[in-house]
């Protein structure tokens, strides 16, 4: 990367944070946004500028009607705003899937699982299961082909399976 872009993407990074930041510690209860013209549930909970932002039908302008220090900044900056904010829901939702994902990569497959007992996988899939006999949950999902659904199915299965007795004397 050469100086004027590395310079460039720098400033351009610094007005980032700097617009986040702001945007997310203006905050307004419902009954200051209403006065503001800016419909939200009426249910005593604050809401961020940053979150405003991310409704379709409030906006950048009327979040920059309430809070005038968002006003001025360049516009292909407001535009990532907008996208960062319209998106940080499903960003957020990817990143707890992801940490249960790793919680659960280390799940053990018992080395005698019959993965013919799973209903839900394919024949194919089956197969690369039996071949590759995977120690770990992690160790399945990275066998070429095994699709995520079969994973979560695979999931399902172990931890079912190791919740129920074992034998006659565990059952109450």
């Amino acid at each position: 990367m050469d100086v004027s872009r590395e310079t460039s993407w720098m400033k351009k990074k610094a007005a980032l944070v700097a617009i986040h930041g702001l945007a997310r510690s203006l905050t307004a209860t419902p009954n200051v946004l209403a006065q503001n013209g800016v419909a939200v549930n009426m249910d005593g909970q604050h809401r961020s500028a940053f979150d405003l932002i991310g409704y379709t039908h409030v906006g950048w302008d009327a979040v920059a009607r309430i809070w005038p220090e968002l006003v001025g900044f360049a516009p292909e900056i407001i535009e990532q705003v907008k996208i960062d904010s319209l998106y940080s829901g499903y960003m957020e939702r990817q990143d707890v899937d992801i940490q249960a994902f790793r919680k659960d990569e280390a799940l053990e497959i018992p080395a005698d699982l019959d993965f013919s007992m799973i209903g839900s996988l394919s024949t194919e899939i089956r197969m690369k299961l039996e071949k590759a006999r995977p120690a770990t949950l992690g160790a399945a999902a990275r066998i070429p082909g095994v699709t995520p659904a079969a994973i979560t199915a695979l999931l399902r299965f172990v931890k079912r399976r190791d919740t129920r007795p074992t034998d006659l004397h565990d059952v109450a």
